[in-house]
């Protein structure tokens, strides 16, 4: 470890910021050997991630400019996307699922929220804390929530998808950060769950890892508006002008993609596939 980090675990799985040498005011959370978040205190609209970025897309493609959310957040290591929401639309009121209370203090204490940020964090898992939330309470429900480096079963299966919808109103927006490699095995049947509760529905990703030539994330978006109003063009619009653009998929292809995969239940959950060893060099 660098002498310079800030080290809450150690162990086989360490966690610890790191600070970013290149912006002062910039750290990344790594667990075990996976970046999980990337925080700057002085410009929270800064998304190192580009999975990040293209949640943040979805939001401001869905969303009129600067008006406040109601948002709930399955995961939350460092906090990077509601410190976003909260600093991009002042007034937003954010409910974070984090079952690990020691990690959150942890994040808090070294990277604390501005005053009213409107983001409070429960400790609890996404399965256990959202039916403990009202029907219809966010415009806005992201799920990214990783156990090491894996999306843990229990978050991907059609109940679990049913809860997330039952909490988004009727014009909300649903997005889910997982992760995926060859053949998009486990993404087709996580979009079959949400194709069996949303109406409109589509995924974010490299054009790499959707030809399955890459490990990569993907953000599948889901919501019973219409995303054909004009959604999916300005989500593709914004994805396509980085270094390293996504490509925005839905109706059709997503057809022509999902097949005839089945949705997760409870009884056959599994967790997104591990990533290759040579992602971490070794």
């Amino acid at each position: 470890m660098r002498s310079d980090e800030l080290v809450l675990r150690g162990g086989d799985t360490p966690v610890v910021l790191v600070p970013d040498v290149g912006r002062r005011s910039a750290y990344l959370l790594r667990v075990g050997r996976t970046d999980q978040s990337y925080v700057d205190l002085d410009d929270p609209s800064h998304l190192e991630f580009d999975y990040v970025q293209r949640v943040a897309d979805l939001v401001e493609s869905s969303f009129e400019p600067g008006v406040p959310l109601r948002a709930v957040h399955v995961g939350g290591a460092g906090l990077t996307l509601p410190r976003y929401v909260a600093a991009t639309r002042p007034g937003s009121t954010q409910t974070v699922l984090e079952p690990d209370e020691e990690l959150t203090d942890f994040v808090r204490s070294r990277l604390p929220l501005p005053r009213s940020s409107g983001i409070k964090v429960r400790a609890v898992d996404g399965r256990s804390g959202l039916p403990q939330l009202r029907d219809g309470i966010a415009d806005l429900v992201v799920l990214d929530a990783f156990a090491g480096a894996r999306v843990p079963a229990d978050l991907t299966t059609r109940e679990a998808i049913a809860e997330l919808h039952r909490v988004l109103r009727p014009d909300g927006v649903l997005a889910l950060n997982i992760t995926d490699s060859g053949g998009l095995r486990y993404t087709r049947r996580v979009v079959a769950g949400l194709r069996a509760e949303l109406g409109s529905v589509g995924l974010c990703t490299e054009p790499s890892t959707l030809k399955g030539r890459r490990f990569g994330n993907v953000v599948l978006v889901a919501s019973d508006r219409p995303l054909e109003d004009g959604t999916w063009t300005d989500l593709a619009d914004r994805a396509g002008r980085p270094p390293f653009p996504y490509r925005v998929v839905h109706g059709a292809r997503l057809d022509q993609l999902v097949g005839s995969a089945p949705a997760y239940s409870d009884e056959d959950a599994e967790p997104s596939p591990p990533p290759p060893s040579e992602l971490f060099g070794l």
